[in-house]
């Protein structure tokens, strides 16, 4: 095995937990860091779309994603307004075309653990939790990170750092990368329950979007701790409406009350207030010192994208650094995982995020109702439907982006 290969990975979300297993699967020792004490129980992503479990497959997660996770091939387009179902979406439809025709509802801590589980067993992982990185430098062939632990600072030198440190991004802060883009003005509230509302008898799947110009909605089911499960929904926080309120337990009733009244209420799993953003680093590698995930970029959740073009990310960036250490790649092949893995964010993750919350919320009468006909033609050609899934489930995106030269 040649010199250059310790990785340091900074961040033991799902991706650096994923970049970690795929490294150690090719070969790589990899120090992994995290500032938390452990493995945080984080109830954010959980959209899985079918070229991401390809790849998770085949890393060896299979058993553990079919075991917690909750396969889920359809999706619905609601009018909220009116109750009307306004299109079907079947990713089954590409049954043939791709290895797992579905998407897989699995909660990020699910993946976390699992992923952390397999890459342990190949021997090459030391993860060192409760330990942050303050500063690095980087020379011809190492980087050298200063990083803080209960026992006081030390420096770990490696031949390549990652940072998959989430948006707020340690890493590309001290790099002084640029992250271009816009905050949204509202806010977004996830509110998990233990209700089941597939027995509202109002005919939802699993994955459900509802159009509405005052309160839009996103309402999907995952395994949670088991039986009978937990629905998530999305909703957004105007920029008037404080914190507090939208936190409280009237408010957050409130915004499931309204939108099926249910008498006694609805039990809370869990509920959390975020800012949302849309923002692409100006570069994702900078000498010896990398990006993935939520640390080069970030999006609105509606669709489930983020986490996915994280994940690809991973994957992307194990194959380059495997064709420096084995294939004789220069330095150069770092540029390329620019190159592939911005083309996917600014062509396709980006902008189809934007008009996915910009179609949910869309005001004027006549656009609204000119985006629901379009579904609804969508969904019922099949050339179109099958379309429709191979942009929104990232397909497009990956064989576009991997494209690139």
């Amino acid at each position: 095995m040649a010199v250059q290969d310790h990785v340091l990975v900074v961040g033991a979300g799902p991706v650096g937990a994923v970049m970690a297993l795929t490294l150690c699967q090719r070969g790589f020792p990899v120090t992994l860091i995290e500032a938390e004490p452990g493995p945080v129980e984080d109830q954010r992503a959980a959209t899985v779309h079918p070229p991401t479990v390809e790849m998770l497959a085949a890393m060896g997660l299979r058993d553990a994603a079919w075991e917690t996770g909750l396969l889920s091939p359809l999706f619905h387009f609601r009018d909220r307004i009116t109750g009307e179902l306004v299109a079907e979406f079947d990713v089954g439809m590409l049954e043939g075309e791709v290895p797992y025709p579905f998407v897989l509802q699995w909660e990020q801590y699910k993946l976390v653990l699992a992923a952390l589980d397999k890459a342990a067993g190949t021997g090459l992982l030391t993860t060192r939790f409760a330990t942050r990185l303050l500063s690095f430098t980087q020379d011809t062939d190492h980087v050298h990170a200063l990083v803080e632990t209960e026992g006081g600072t030390e420096t770990l030198t490696a031949n390549w750092l990652i940072g998959a440190d989430g948006g707020r991004s340690t890493v590309r802060k001290l790099a002084g990368i640029e992250f271009e883009g816009f905050t949204w003005p509202e806010r977004f509230i996830k509110i998990g329950t233990t209700y089941d509302f597939l027995e509202a008898g109002k005919g939802y799947c699993t994955r459900n979007y509802f159009s509405d110009p005052d309160e839009w909605l996103n309402l999907f089911k995952v395994k949670g701790p088991g039986e009978p499960g937990i629905w998530r929904g999305i909703f957004p926080v105007p920029p008037e409406e404080p914190d507090e309120a939208a936190l409280s337990h009237e408010g957050v009733q409130r915004r499931l009350q309204k939108f099926l009244p249910r008498e006694g209420g609805y039990e809370i799993a869990y509920h959390a207030l975020y800012k949302v953003h849309q923002r692409v680093a100006a570069t994702f590698n900078l000498g010896r010192v990398l990006l993935a995930g939520d640390a080069a970029h970030v999006n609105n959740p509606i669709g489930g994208m983020g986490m996915n073009g994280g994940l690809h990310d991973a994957v992307n960036l194990a194959g380059k650094l495997e064709s420096i250490r084995d294939g004789g790649a220069g330095m150069e092949a770092l540029d390329r995982y620019t190159r592939q893995r911005r083309k996917a964010q600014t062509d396709f993750v980006q902008a189809q995020s934007v008009a996915n919350k910009q179609s949910l919320s869309e005001r004027d009468p006549a656009k609204r109702r000119e985006h629901l006909d379009r579904l609804r033609r969508t969904a019922a050609d099949p050339a179109l439907h099958k379309a429709f899934l191979r942009r929104s489930s990232l397909i497009d995106s990956l064989d576009t982006a991997n494209a690139v030269a």
